[in-house]
C-alpha cells in the first residue's frame, strides 16, 4: 500500500520563526549557483517557493536546471493555508521568485495583495489552466487540482452492519455518532476546504447549524490532515478507532494491499469541495524571467504526467493520460460544493472564528 502526504501543518508562524525557519530550508539543487556568463547569481538562480507537500519525481528539477543552466533552490516555510500570509507579510521582500500551491481558497487575497505579477504561459496546458483564471486576473496560473471529500473504511462499514454514510446530513444522524475525523479548518487547508464545503452546502445561514450537529454528534477535530488519517482514521494503513475521515477524492488508489484488486477506502463524492493549486511570479522577484521558465515547466507534459503519483493531484493538462488506478478509483465529483472566491475572502477569518467557537464547545 503506498503513503500518502498531504497538505498539513501549523498555523501562520510569527514572522521571527518564519525567517529562522528559512535560515534552514530545504533545496534541491542548492549550494553554488551554476556559472554562466553573466556571473549574477540572481540569473543563475530561481527560488521556488512552495508549501510542505510540493515535490516531484526524482530527475525532474535537475532536467530543467539543465535545459536553462539555472539551478533552482526551494524554500518551503510551511502549510498551503499559511503560504500566502507569509508571502504578504514579506511581499517588500520577497521570499524567492516563483509561488507553487496558492490554493482557490486563498487565491484572491494574493492577486488584491499584490504578492504575483502579471504573467501568461505560452504553452499549450495554458489554455486547459485558464478554465481555474482567478476571476480579473492573470498573475496565477493553476497547476493542478482536486477534490476534499470525505473517505470511508469499507472494512469497518462491514464487519460492524453499519451501512456506509454518503451525504453531509448522513454524518450528524445517530448511526455514525463518533465516526467522524476531520482536520482543523484553522491549521489545514484540506480542513478549511470541508468548512467550504458545508458553506456551500448548507449557506451562510445553515453551516452553522450544521457543524453545531456535526459536534453534538461526536466529530473529532484533529490539527492536521497527517494527523486524522494515520492517527484517528482505521482505514488507509491507519489503526484509529473511527472509519471516516477527511481526505482526497485521490486517495483510495494509494489504499488497494499489496496483491490485491481494490482499494479498501471510497470516497464520499457527495461531500466534495474542488481545491486548485496556482503558480505564480511574485513580485519584486530577483530572478523573473527564471520564475517565468519555472512556471511554463510546471506546465510542461513531463511534469504534468508526474503530478497524480508525486503529488495526489489531478494535472490540469488534458494532454497527459492518467494512472490506470485513478481512473478506475479515484474520479472526481460530478458536483463539488462551490463558494465563490469574493464570498471566500470577504468572510474567511470571520467563518474560521465562528468556526473555532463551535468546535470548542
Amino acid at each position: 500500500m503506498a503513503s500518502l502526504s498531504r497538505r498539513t501543518a501549523p498555523a501562520l508562524a510569527p514572522l521571527a520563526a518564519l525567517t529562522l525557519a528559512l535560515a534552514g530550508c530545504s533545496a534541491i539543487g542548492g549550494g553554488e549557483a551554476a556559472p554562466t556568463s553573466s556571473g549574477d547569481p540572481a540569473r543563475t538562480t530561481v527560488t521556488l517557493v512552495t508549501h510542505d507537500s510540493f515535490g516531484l519525481s526524482d530527475g525532474l528539477i535537475e532536467t530543467f536546471e539543465q535545459q536553462t543552466g539555472m539551478t533552482v533552490e526551494i524554500v518551503q516555510p510551511g502549510d498551503a493555508g499559511a503560504l500566502v500570509n507569509q508571502l504578504v507579510l514579506t511581499k517588500d521582500a520577497p521570499l524567492g521568485d516563483l509561488v507553487f500551491g496558492i490554493d482557490n481558497t486563498f487565491a484572491s487575497r494574493a492577486v488584491e495583495e499584490g504578492v504575483v505579477e502579471s504573467f501568461t504561459p505560452d504553452v499549450p496546458a495554458a489554455e486547459d489552466a485558464a478554465q481555474y483564471a482567478v476571476e480579473g486576473s492573470d498573475a496565477l496560473t493553476a497547476i493542478d487540482f482536486g477534490d476534499v471529500c470525505l473517505n470511508v473504511d469499507h472494512a469497518w462499514f462491514t464487519e460492524h452492519g453499519v451501512a456506509e454514510p454518503a451525504t453531509l446530513d448522513d454524518l450528524t444522524r445517530p448511526e455514525y455518532k463518533d465516526l467522524l475525523v476531520v482536520p482543523s479548518a484553522v491549521t489545514s487547508s484540506p480542513g478549511l476546504a470541508f468548512l467550504l464545503a458545508t458553506v456551500g452546502a448548507k449557506g451562510e445561514d445553515g453551516w452553522e447549524a450544521y457543524w453545531q450537529a456535526l459536534v453534538a454528534n461526536g466529530v473529532k477535530v484533529s490539527e492536521g490532515w497527517s494527523d486524522a488519517y494515520y492517527t484517528d482514521f482505521s482505514g488507509g494503513g491507519g489503526d484509529g478507532p473511527r472509519p471516516v475521515v477527511l481526505s482526497y477524492a485521490s486517495s483510495p488508489p494509494f489504499t488497494v494491499p499489496e496483491g490485491g484488486e481494490e482499494p479498501t477506502t471510497g470516497a464520499l463524492l457527495d461531500t466534495c469541495f474542488r481545491q486548485v493549486e496556482y503558480a505564480g511570479v511574485l513580485t519584486g522577484a530577483a530572478n523573473p524571467e527564471g520564475a517565468r521558465q519555472l512556471l511554463t515547466f510546471l506546465l510542461s507534459d513531463e511534469v504534468q504526467a508526474d503530478i497524480p503519483t508525486s503529488m495526489y493531484m489531478y494535472p490540469v493538462s488534458s494532454a497527459v493520460d492518467l494512472p490506470e488506478e485513478w481512473a478506475r478509483w479515484a474520479p472526481l465529483a460530478q458536483e463539488p460544493f462551490e463558494v465563490a472566491p469574493a464570498d471566500v475572502d470577504a468572510h474567511r477569518e470571520e467563518w474560521l472564528a465562528t468556526w473555532s467557537e463551535i468546535v470548542a464547545g
